[in-house]
């Protein structure tokens, strides 16, 4: 009954997992484009490596993690529901993992990019980069006859076009094309595939997702004090525990949400929600005696921190859109919540567009508050775009 519940509209979404995604990835595209800008304040920008300090720009990427594990639960439970095996759901998983891992892959090569080397300036790579993106991972009509060949051939067209990117890349000082840190969408990905496989094992269970929040707390810990350094294997492991522990923070707060949220009577969702938050503020503190607060070091006192807003802030959301119904006061974002990866691939086209043009901004757009003020204004611009995009039926999905 809890269910019906919470849903507040017609198609039976929850309105805050939507608006809570598209809050983190328009701040997303904010953050991406402030640095550069001079005279602003330096808590807006990411702390640096070994600096003490939790910047704004720091609690984007695990609120998006924490955002994406939210929706785990419904995504596979729905696959479920209509009649997919658990081998189904889990090649979908797979497939959706090596998606985000090629695109990052690909995006942080593009960073380190050699032009003389490789015969290609950075735009244009950048350019076709795109392009391959949107052939192979776009979603297309279901059609049939001489249509559905069409498809295939775009399709392969893109996966042609990123062979050669591939083939020809060269980067600076003789490097080669490697995974290096994966990249944001690579980390993604690695963070999905830990999330969503234990998600597939323990289902809706609350006891052993609680559980299994508790070991990646754990493995964060044990792997900041050095604990793994000790076994060679571990070296070989992708990504971070702590990322992990976002996503899996995410998947625990969706199935809360599931069993107390009630939009007539929600105080006890509230009262849990805050709780959690109280003690990850604690946690945070304690923690801090021992690490500094480090979203590169990827610290258990950043991920403690960071829980601590993210459970409340949810919460907070939900309030306003599934309770309140002020959901059209997020109207400008929403297509973020819906099409996130297309919003997300947009920039590197939109940047390269630029740079090929010679298109500069003139000196008072690129500092204080003016500066921020058009980052602001570019992030909805490319929420715009993505959402022209949309109605067009041009849209990236995995």
């Amino acid at each position: 009954m809890r269910t019906t519940y919470m849903r507040s509209n017609r198609s039976g979404r929850i309105e805050a997992l939507d608006i809570f995604r598209a809050l983190t990835m328009f701040l997303m595209l904010f953050v991406n484009d402030i640095p550069g800008l001079k005279n602003i304040p330096h808590w807006l920008l990411h702390a640096t490596a070994n600096e003490d300090m939790l910047g704004f720009s720091d609690t984007i990427f695990p609120g998006f993690l924490f955002a994406m594990g939210m929706a785990i639960p419904f995504a596979i439970e729905n696959r479920l529901k209509k009649g997919d095996t658990y081998p189904q759901v889990g090649a979908h998983i797979l497939a959706r993992t090596i998606a985000l891992l090629v695109m990052g892959v690909f995006t942080v090569n593009r960073d380190t990019i050699d032009p003389l080397a490789t015969g290609m300036s950075m735009p244009y790579f950048s350019l076709l980069m795109v392009l391959g993106f949107f052939l192979v991972w776009s979603v297309y009509p279901s059609v049939k006859g001489w249509k559905k060949y069409l498809i295939l051939v775009m399709k392969m067209i893109g996966i042609a076009i990123l062979v050669y990117l591939f083939y020809i890349y060269k980067g600076r000082n003789g490097m080669l094309f490697s995974p290096q840190w994966w990249g944001i969408l690579g980390l993604i990905g690695w963070t999905y595939l830990v999330c969503a496989v234990i998600y597939l094992f323990t289902q809706k269970n609350l006891f052993l997702n609680t559980l299994m929040l508790i070991v990646l707390i754990g493995c964060s810990i044990l792997s900041e004090t050095g604990t793994f350094d000790q076994w060679k294997f571990t070296s070989y492991i992708p990504s971070e525990a702590t990322l992990h522990t976002f996503g899996m923070a995410g998947i625990w707060a969706s199935l809360l949400m599931q069993r107390f949220a009630d939009r007539y009577n929600p105080r006890r969702f509230y009262l849990i929600m805050s709780c959690i938050g109280i003690v990850m503020l604690a946690a945070a503190i304690y923690a801090h005696q021992y690490w500094i607060i480090s979203k590169i070091q990827a610290t258990p006192t950043w991920l403690f921190y960071c829980c601590a807003l993210f459970f409340p802030l949810f919460a907070f959301v939900y309030h306003l859109t599934d309770v309140k119904g002020r959901s059209h006061w997020f109207n400008l974002i929403k297509p973020a919540g819906t099409v996130t990866l297309t919003c997300y691939i947009i920039p590197y086209a939109w940047y390269s567009v630029q740079e090929l043009l010679d298109i500069q901004y003139p000196d008072w757009l690129q500092s204080g508050i003016p500066g921020l003020a058009k980052s602001f204004v570019f992030s909805l611009l490319i929420i715009g775009i993505a959402w022209i995009l949309m109605k067009m039926r041009i849209r990236l999905k995995i």
